[in-house]
């Protein structure tokens, strides 16, 4: 059984998308794209810059950028 989803804001989503080699591409507004250029089998991910990011968009944010439950955890 996989651990549970933690809540987290848009600016620790970022912090730990920097640590897996993702790169602030473009912001508009509350919206930050970023792009991993040294693993192509990363996709690129927006983040809302919101207090907490909504379970399901950190699901699908997780699952584009290849990074388990178990490895954001220990990221933050």
């Amino acid at each position: 059984m996989s651990p549970k989803l933690p809540v987290v804001s848009g600016e620790d989503l970022i912090r730990v998308l920097r640590k897996f080699g993702y790169e602030i591409v473009r912001q508009k507004g509350s919206h930050v794209r970023l792009r991993n250029e040294s693993q192509p089998t990363r996709l690129p991910v927006t983040v809302t810059l919101h207090e907490e990011i909504a379970r399901g968009t950190l699901r699908s944010i997780l699952g584009d950028a290849s990074i388990t439950v178990e490895e954001l955890l220990a990221a933050l």
